[in-house]
């Protein structure tokens, strides 16, 4: 169940505020700003929400599926660039790709993630957040099979770019729904499963690509695999019901007749929390009214408005975890995955999608620890922890390019070191904290910029790494990844919030 603060005496309480901060739910006095709020922050665990597990898996699974197609591509894109380029096994008559034409392969994806983040800026709010992933299963769709059948690299790129405005619509709604209609008691591991889902997908990518990387026109097949996956997401999310956070919202800002909206809301919630009683389903419902009601959000969110007052400070934590997330050098450990293999002699280093399949593996295994425990130890426990193994990775690293060359076990147990505390910290809750954070009336928005903001900063830093290698050298640049660690690991400690157990009212009343 989820945990709520005790009630406090009404008169010892009159001039308290309730806010979460690096230990917790507090109390502090003399601030009368946020004396609405603490009706919904001082109310009894009486309001926990009901739910049934067999309801919540598909409300969550469908969404998930978006996060597994990007994964796909990650993985199938390693497979396929080998077998594109192959005089033998390409298939085509245009396989001697320049860097460039590689790189736009390979970051295509990339590119149109970042223009679907931007449309997804408006797209949540006025389509909704189901709407927005039927979307993004259609792009996914289209993509998928405009690169599998391209007739030449124009064509290829294309697909590519549609495939990828998918990534970005549907990393944008997935957490959003998910979060939305989760039960606060499990919501954490429901999204950071989602996150399991994309090494999943990345890990099937690499099998797909290992499978047809000596097949002729392979490059086709594994492109050409995803699109099952695509339809079952376009039809789940039709089935699936709307976010009731989203149509109160939108009735509450006069899009439409409130009593309405409020039966459509509680039939969607019961159809979300299965065998919940119908009456504990209205209780809920009438709470995230009443919190509607105390937060003022009848008017329209502005651009300003996310850079102001608790959303502003939902900014500055989500997009600095997304950030942290990737300036650490998340891109780049990985890109030297199969060198550092190979150094230390493993039998099957010399096949880069061998070495892909085995740290997918080790991926998985440590995203699933981190869904388990996320809801029982809390968030901040998980990175704090996870990012102070990355640090010690990152340094090792550094280490070994600088000093200790003959000694390669140390890079081996640097680079496992890295990608399974990634994995137990950043990877998973970094898309939790920004699907959590952020106030219901600018939630679309606000992510929009966090996905936006997670997405330009990988680019930076893939782009930026052959040229920062070539200037400092690998271990001096791996030690200045380093010191940004450092830097995440002060941030997350004087910053990010514990959410555990909290509702997302609470969550927003205690910004």
């Amino acid at each position: 169940m989820a945990s709520h603060p005790p009630p406090e005496d009404k008169e010892q309480s009159e001039h308290e505020e309730i806010h979460v901060s690096s230990g917790g739910v507090q109390a502090y006095t003399d601030d009368d700003d946020c004396e609405n709020r603490r009706p919904l922050l001082l109310r009894a665990p009486a309001s926990a929400e009901c739910y049934s597990i067999s309801a919540a898996v598909f409300p969550f699974f469908f969404p998930a599926l978006g996060g597994l197609l990007y994964g796909y591509d990650i993985g199938a894109t390693s497979g396929a660039t080998i077998s594109l380029k192959s005089s033998t096994f390409s298939g085509t008559t245009w396989y001697n790709l320049s860097s460039v034409q590689t790189g736009l392969v390979v970051s295509g994806s990339l590119y149109g993630a970042l223009i679907g983040s931007v449309l997804a800026y408006t797209i949540a709010d006025f389509l909704g957040r189901r709407k927005e992933l039927i979307l993004a299963s259609i792009s996914y769709l289209i993509g998928a099979l405009l690169t599998a059948v391209a007739p030449n690299f124009a064509i290829m790129v294309v697909g590519r770019f549609l495939y990828g405005i998918g990534i970005g619509l549907a990393m944008h709604a997935a957490p959003m729904y998910i979060a939305e209609t989760a039960p606060s008691q499990i919501r954490g591991m429901l999204i950071s499963l989602k996150e399991f889902f994309i090494v999943l997908g990345m890990l099937l990518g690499y099998i797909a690509g290992n499978l047809y990387v000596e097949v002729v026109s392979g490059w086709r097949y594994m492109y050409v695999s995803s699109t099952p996956l695509c339809l079952i997401m376009g039809v789940g999310m039709c089935w699936l019901p709307s976010s009731p956070r989203w149509l109160l919202l939108c009735a509450i800002q006069g899009k439409g007749n409130l009593p309405d909206t409020k039966e459509n809301a509680t039939r969607c919630l019961c159809r979300l929390r299965g065998q919940a009683s119908p009456d504990l389903v209205s209780e809920q419902i009438d709470l995230i009214l009443e919190e509607l009601s105390y937060i003022d959000q009848e008017k329209q969110a502005s651009f300003g408005e996310i850079f102001q007052g608790k959303c502003l400070k939902a900014m500055i934590i989500g997009c600095g975890l997304v950030f942290f997330q990737q300036v650490t050098g998340q891109p780049s450990v990985l890109y030297y995955a199969a060198t550092i293999f190979q150094s230390a002699g493993f039998s099957g280093a010399s096949d880069a999608t061998r070495v892909s399949i085995l740290l997918g593996v080790l991926k998985l295994i440590m995203t699933g620890v981190a869904v388990l425990v996320v809801d029982r130890l809390g968030r901040r426990p998980l990175l704090i922890g996870g990012v102070s193994g990355i640090t010690v990775a990152l340094f090792l690293l550094s280490s070994y390019y600088t000093l200790l060359k003959d000694a390669s076990y140390v890079a081996v147990i640097a680079l496992l070191l890295y990608v399974g505390c990634y994995q137990l910290s950043f990877g998973p809750i970094g898309w939790l904290m920004i699907s959590e954070v952020f106030p219901l009336r600018l939630r679309g928005r606000g992510l929009g910029v966090a996905v936006l903001v997670n997405f330009a900063s990988n680019a930076l830093v893939t782009f930026a790494f052959s040229p920062l290698e070539d200037l400092i050298g690998t271990g001096a640049l791996f030690s200045g990844f380093g010191v940004i660690a450092v830097a995440s690991l002060a941030f997350i400690f004087w910053i990010v919030p514990e959410t555990k157990g909290l509702t997302l009212e609470e969550i927003e009343a205690s910004l």
